[in-house]
């Protein structure tokens, strides 16, 4: 019973973070009430080139790790807020051959000593057919649990490390700051998006 009080102080600490985050990117929102799924794939598209323009930017190397990709799962937005429970959200688009497939929302949380919000983008390579495959055929996918997703670590000439760019799904993530070091996205979860 303390612990369901806690959570539910925590959810609504961390919803009250989530108003004042700042983003990754500048794209408008719309009222979601008044937003159609046309807009909203709209949007998740010119969010999803931006970030690849800021990734090719900051990574040379990554340009072409993403274009010889089975499919790549760009998520421009990816919200986290935590008072001492942590939750995340975004929603991406999957590409395949440069062509928009699909809509996919990703969701994460933990518990424990942490507090504040930040914003970021994930870009997914998926490197191999079979890699991609099992991906397509879930109905909702597991980071560490369902396949394991190298991080890129860039070096200071910002060439993707030789080791990551060989494994079967590479994933990038940025902050306002650049790209992310060090980070994991072990339990995110990837579920298809309803729009």
């Amino acid at each position: 019973m303390r612990f369901q009080r806690l959570a539910i102080v925590a959810t609504i600490a961390a919803s009250a973070v989530f108003a004042g985050c700042t983003t990754t990117t500048t794209t408008p929102k719309a009222d979601s009430n008044k937003t159609t799924a046309a807009e909203k794939r709209t949007s998740v598209n010119s969010a999803a080139d931006a970030t690849l323009a800021r990734l090719y930017q900051q990574s040379p190397d990554s340009r072409a790790l993403v274009q010889r990709a089975r499919a790549v799962l760009i998520f421009p937005e990816v919200l986290s807020g935590a008072f001492v429970v942590g939750l995340e959200h975004g929603t991406g688009v999957l590409r395949v051959g440069g062509r928009n497939e699909g809509y996919y929302t990703t969701t994460g949380g933990s518990i424990g000593f942490q507090a504040g919000a930040q914003s970021k983008a994930m870009v997914i390579a998926f490197a191999t057919d079979a890699a991609y495959q099992k991906f397509i055929n879930s109905k909702g996918w597991t980071v560490g649990a369902d396949a394991t997703v190298a991080v890129a670590s860039i070096g200071a000439n910002g060439n993707v490390d030789s080791n990551t760019a060989r494994q079967p799904v590479v994933a990038f993530v940025m902050n306002n700051g650049g790209l992310m070091a060090g980070v994991s996205i072990d339990g995110t979860k990837i579920s298809p998006a309803n729009f």
